[in-house]
């Protein structure tokens, strides 16, 4: 007779009960600073503290210091995840590294609301992006570590509306409750920092034994970052269908100011953005978490990954067909709704299909890069496209067409309903 294999250690384990209120308050609670610090000075202060360092390079220098901090943040979040996964010690996997995380991003962006210069703002930025993405790794590996399948999906709807949120709440901050570029960068580190530390001082961590760690290398620690297709095609096709579906996204709002102004012929161009995504923002949080709650009623994420990315396929084609206030205004509801089940449901569906319990944070990371790198290749494709390829019906034509094709391709994967 076979003797039954060992069952794993509880920091590996698979998860069997269900989270609690006071968990999911205090890693959505995380995840709202968090988002805060990431978007923030992206919307708001780098594009204020570039101005003011030089008005007529502005646009090449914010591109070149948002560029590079995708790139960090493509390479530090995986990296940090796969050293999270090998973190051993009595404070445990995760949370040395959201609470270390989020401190050092703090800091960063509190030295970055003192530079005057390109060279400071881009050093600074990087800093912070590779710090906060080392929080984000870590805390982002919460959901596999402690939440099972049949609750994740609610879970992945209340971390994935701050997303949304949090650019809204960091707004207001920044220019409404505090003033001057230093202050709202302090304002919003040390309070991502306050909002991260509930969560980090209340909620178990299982401490990682040593013997259960993979044998650490450098070489096998890079050998890590390629996931075979062939040998984890679910994980691929995964990654795949996020990535498209992120790129539709990115095409289709990076240049939304630009459309209100030239096509729309809207008076006030930057108040209408403000509004839009206002009207994207309440889409979003009314239908994550219902969007999650009906997926682990129901036990299926494809179907509705599907229909989600098909609502936001007729959004985009509202304003392929008409480039009015009206159909803007519509079409930010409308695509605000698809996409907050897009995020609760796809985001459970990719935790069912990670390689390896001892690989968690670090897979998670990889899946994050087919949400950044849309961020650096939808200017590039969009500005071709408005250019010479049909102006801003082409752009939301193939917004349209990319985000159709990741609802669809989600169905080869085999290990998910």
């Amino acid at each position: 007779m076979t003797a039954a294999p060992p069952a794993p250690h509880p920091a590996l384990a698979e998860p069997e009960r269900n989270v609690g209120r006071v968990w999911i308050g205090g890693i959505t609670t995380a995840m709202l600073g968090l988002y805060m610090a990431f978007f923030t000075p992206i919307q708001v202060l780098l594009p204020l503290q570039l101005a003011a360092i030089d008005e007529d390079g502005k646009v090449a220098a914010f591109g070149l210091v948002t560029g590079v901090g995708a790139l960090v943040a493509v390479v530090a979040n995986p990296v940090a995840g796969a050293l999270s996964d090998r973190t051993t010690g009595r404070f445990g996997r995760r949370h040395p590294w959201t609470l270390g995380g989020v401190a050092l991003g703090a800091a960063a962006l509190c030295l970055l609301g003192t530079q005057t210069t390109v060279l400071g703002v881009l050093v600074c930025w990087c800093l912070a992006q590779a710090a906060l993405n080392a929080g984000y790794a870590s805390l982002n590996a919460g959901i596999p570590d402690h939440v099972p399948v049949r609750q994740r999906a609610v879970v992945s709807g209340w971390i994935g509306f701050p997303q949304a949120l949090g650019l809204v709440v960091g707004a207001v901050i920044v220019t409404m409750l505090v003033t001057g570029l230093a202050s709202g960068y302090a304002v919003i580190g040390i309070g991502a920092l306050a909002m991260a530390l509930p969560f980090v001082l209340s909620t178990p961590d299982p401490p990682l034994p040593r013997r259960a760690r993979p044998a650490f290398s450098w070489k096998a620690l890079l050998d890590t970052f390629w996931v075979s297709p062939k040998a984890h095609p679910d994980f691929a096709w995964a990654w795949f269908t996020r990535f498209l579906v992120m790129l539709g996204n990115a095409t289709g709002t990076l240049y939304l100011l630009y459309f209100l102004d030239d096509a729309v012929g809207y008076p006030n161009p930057e108040e209408g953005v403000l509004i839009l995504t206002l009207l994207y923002t309440g889409g979003v949080i009314a239908t994550a978490v219902a969007g999650g709650i009906v997926s682990d009623r129901i036990g299926r994420r494809k179907a509705l990954v599907t229909a989600s990315s098909v609502v936001i396929t007729a959004a985009a084609l509202i304003l392929v067909f008409w480039h009015t206030w009206p159909a803007a205004i519509a079409a930010a509801a409308i695509m605000g709704a698809g996409f907050g089940v897009y995020l609760s449901v796809d985001q459970a569906l990719i935790t069912q299909v990670l390689p390896a319990a001892t690989d968690r944070a670090k897979d998670l990371g990889i899946i994050n890069i087919a949400s950044t790198v849309p961020q650096v290749l939808g200017p590039a494709l969009a500005a071709p496209i408005i250019a010479g390829f049909g102006g801003y019906a082409g752009l939301y034509a193939v917004a349209a067409g990319v985000t159709l094709l990741g609802g669809i391709l989600v169905w080869p994967i085999k290990s998910v309903p």
